[in-house]
């Protein structure tokens, strides 16, 4: 099929990369000339494991193009996906002034006889679908245009992709949402997503609303469970209980599952905390108080700042002239996204303190520069960000952090302290090895 896909931020390169990839012939649309032309000459934009490779093989093989027109993109394409920005607005909303003027766009471009469903890919609050499409049909009435209804239908179709995996996330989806009452959407979107789930995975086809909340409603529930985690870690720091032992106790449980029970110093990047903002907004605005969201996001940026009083009791309250090592930049390992990253909360409350700070992270490093600048010191390895540090602090749970060579930690710290955000390292190893070692919701280990 011929598809355009309208940006080329994460959402929109990883949809269109993998599209092309089971052999449809796709046409990526980006307002952005500088991105466009270094997209053209093969060179891929963002970070994600797994995305570069099939990224060149399409290109090479032209079933992958890149263009600033809209007129150009959409010519021939039977299917219009929408992966647009929809940043949280000044009161927490999602604002949707991309998508709803590309909506317009589209309406004085879209010709009779040539049927084209237009889909929402972007996360965007429920009713968007209805003013995407209202506000095709009102330039197309404008216009003069008989029938206009019959020229499109406006889809919703989420993105479940997780930064790190996105790739494998969208080759072999756990499920598909489609939401449209158009029986010829269904059948074109059918054959469409067919390859993706031929292990017998649902494609699940709801209305519209239902697909949009679908999005908001997964991301929110994931996000409590991580802010439930971090409470119970918190009560397992004053009752003297272990996290580690109560997430495997209570994950053994098949109604609650493995998954998203981790503790740390809370989640980021740019998904959930939008998304819930999203929601919650979403739910006064209904006449609704969503209470546990507003908890859920009150006890993540109270997270964020957890090692922060045991390291200023540490030094007894004074920071001035301490040397911080860092380890991890991003939100999460895989990615080099810091949007919403617990580290720079760290970086911020550091600093104001006093403290300088010397970072490493595999990937997020630039993305760091270009936000706060030499605010911060940037090592070309984690054991160079150790050398003559007071502290080591673990924002971020690469692989490569978890097994380190502790005894030349030892070596090039000025003493052996550890204070981890994301609980990298057994506690006997610590004693094992000497560490005065704090984490989340598990016994200090002191010299």
């Amino acid at each position: 099929m011929d598809i355009a896909v309208i940006g080329t931020g994460y959402v929109g390169l990883v949809t269109g990369t993998c599209f092309a990839e089971t052999g449809n012939m796709v046409t990526c649309v980006d307002i952005d000339e500088q991105k466009v032309k270094k997209l053209s000459s093969g060179k891929v934009t963002i970070y994600e494991p797994g995305l570069e490779k099939i990224f060149e093989r399409n290109e090479k093989e032209g079933r992958l193009k890149f263009t600033t027109s809209l007129q150009e993109g959409i010519k021939d394409a039977k299917i219009i996906f929408l992966a647009l920005p929809t940043p949280p607005d000044g009161d927490g909303s999602a604002d949707l002034k991309y998508v709803l003027r590309v909506a317009k766009d589209l309406g004085g471009l879209l010709e009779r006889g040539d049927y084209k469903i237009i889909i929402d890919k972007s996360t965007v609050p429920v009713g968007t679908a209805d003013r995407v499409n209202n506000t095709i049909l009102q330039s197309l009435i404008e216009r003069n245009i008989d029938n206009p209804q019959d020229l499109f239908d406006v889809v919703s179709n989420p993105e479940f992709l997780r930064e790190g995996v996105a790739v494998e996330d969208f080759m072999k989806p756990n499920r598909v949402i489609i939401g449209t009452d158009s029986e010829k959407a269904k059948k074109i979107l059918g054959e469409l997503y067919a390859p993706f789930v031929r292990q017998g995975n649902p494609v699940i086809f709801m209305d519209e609303r239902s697909a949009e909340l679908t999005k908001y409603a997964a991301n929110s529930f994931l996000a409590t469970k991580i802010s439930f985690m971090n409470e119970i870690a918190q009560l397992c720091e004053r009752f003297g209980a272990d996290v580690d032992m109560v997430r495997r106790g209570m994950g053994s449980d098949e109604r609650i599952g493995k998954r998203f029970l981790f503790p740390g110093i809370g989640y980021g990047g740019s998904c959930f905390p939008k998304d819930v903002q999203a929601l919650a907004k979403s739910a006064k605005q209904a006449g609704y108080d969503f209470k546990i969201l507003e908890a859920v996001m009150e006890v993540n940026e109270n997270q964020k700042k957890h090692l922060l009083p045991k390291i200023f009791s540490f030094f007894n309250n004074d920071l001035k002239g301490k040397k911080i090592a860092l380890w991890g930049l991003a939100f999460k390992p895989n990615t080099d996204d810091i949007r919403e990253a617990p580290s720079l909360k760290l970086i911020k409350e550091l600093a104001a303190a006093g403290a300088s700070i010397v970072a490493y992270d595999p990937e997020a490093m630039i993305n760091v520069k270009e936000e706060i600048g030499d605010m911060i010191t940037y090592a070309e390895n984690q054991y160079e960000a150790l050398k003559d540090a007071d502290a080591l602090v673990i924002a971020t749970e690469w692989s490569e952090f978890r097994t380190p060579d502790f005894l030349k930690i030892k070596s090039l710290l000025k003493k052996p302290v550890i204070f981890d955000g994301r609980n990298l390292f057994e506690l006997y190893q610590m004693e094992e090895h000497g560490f005065y070692y704090e984490s989340v919701g598990r016994r200090s280990i002191k010299i």
